[in-house]
């Protein structure tokens, strides 16, 4: 990524971690924009911000899936996707 949004005083990241910080700000500033709310919002009960958790994290088992099947019958991997791009 080309502009820093992260500013470190004492502790310079691997770039591994850097990567993973600056996607968290990213899909922050994505959030904001597109719900023109954050994280800080009210507006929900524990029970609700437990199920908005639940559907995201089984969104992520999904994805894995059909990776984990793609691998299992030999797919062979496209290479150029979009999300290759933004890594």
């Amino acid at each position: 990524m080309s502009s820093q949004k992260i500013k470190y005083t004492d502790f310079i990241p691997d770039s591994i971690v850097q990567s993973i910080l600056e996607k968290f700000v990213n899909r922050a500033e994505m959030g904001f924009n597109k719900y023109n709310n954050t994280l800080d919002r009210n507006d929900l009960s524990k029970l609700e911000w437990i199920n908005h958790a639940q559907e995201e994290l089984m969104d992520g088992i999904l994805y894995l899936e059909k990776l984990k099947k793609e691998i299992e019958h030999g797919k062979e991997d496209p290479g150029n996707s979009k999300a290759d791009s933004e890594a």
